[in-house]
Parts: structure tokens; C-alpha cells; sequence
């Protein structure tokens, strides 16, 4: 199972780093990914309070943060999990209500929207078992989901 992370705020370095060491030491997490815009390669003229680019250390890892945290996605085994991620978040002040779980198994993913994770299906590629209804959750292509969320249009 995935889920994303998708908070309407891009996070700091420290925050990324407490984030990130928080979720990477549930047992379920198999893999964490996090995404957002590049650090500028010249912060070396910025005053250190305004400089993110900088190693963080990830379970004993030490990682080059090279990126501002505008996502994170987390594959896990096990769908009790996200109840554990949701007290990681909250700890952090990311709220369910102020992230999102996109993602394409209607079985899988909207197990989210349980705990207030806005949620978003991608029909494109849409995988769902039973033929259950989704109606009432936000969906559409990849896209329209480009357009709705990224492009803001």
C-alpha cells in the first residue's frame, strides 16, 4: 500500500528531518520518498537562517537534504499503519485535513479519507476489486488532477 503525504505547506529542513525520522522508524515503512522543488545551489550567500540545503540525519543516515518537502510518499505492508502516520503528522502540525492521498485502488487508498485525508483517485488507471462506488470522492485523470491541484487553473 502507498500513501502521500501532501501537505498545502512546503516544510523546512527540520521538520523534514523529524518527519522523515518519525515515519522511518515505524516497522511497516518499507520505503519513504519525498518530493518538492530544488534547493538553489547558491545558498552559500544566504545568511545560515535562511539556509535548508544541508545534511540531515535519518536513523543514524546521514542524507543531503537537496529538496524543499512538498510531498512524501510511504509504501507500507500493513493499512494500521496510517493510523500511526497520522499521530507522526499531527506531531509535526501537519493535519489530515490539510494533506492528500492520491492514488489509484479505490480499496487501498481511500482507507485514508477514514482518518480526514483529503483524498483523490486517478481513473486513468483506476484499480478497484469489488466495483465499489467512488463517487463521492474526488477523481478523474491525471490530467484533470494536473489542472485541479499542481496548475491551480
Amino acid at each position: 500500500m502507498d500513501i502521500e503525504i501532501f501537505p498545502y505547506r512546503v516544510l523546512g529542513s527540520d521538520t523534514t528531518e523529524k518527519l522523515l525520522n518519525d515515519i522511518e522508524s515505524l516497522e511497516d515503512v518499507k520505503r519513504t520518498v519525498i518530493h518538492g522543488p530544488r534547493f538553489p545551489k547558491t545558498e552559500e550567500t544566504l545568511p545560515p537562517q535562511y539556509r535548508e540545503r544541508r545534511v540531515i540525519n535519518i536513523n543514524g543516515e546521514d542524507v543531503v537534504l537537496k529538496v524543499k518537502t512538498g510531498r512524501i510518499f510511504v509504501e507500507l505492508t500493513m493499512e494500521s499503519t496510517v493510523k500511526k502516520i497520522e499521530e507522526i503528522c499531527k506531531k509535526q502540525d501537519i493535519k489530515p485535513e490539510d494533506s492528500i492521498m492520491i492514488g489509484n485502488d479505490v480499496d487501498e487508498d481511500l482507507c485514508s479519507a477514514k482518518l480526514g485525508f483529503d483524498t483523490y483517485l486517478i481513473t486513468d488507471t483506476i484499480v478497484n476489486r469489488d466495483n465499489k462506488d467512488y463517487s463521492d470522492y474526488k477523481n478523474g485523470s491525471f490530467e484533470e488532477f494536473y489542472k485541479d491541484f499542481l496548475k491551480g487553473d
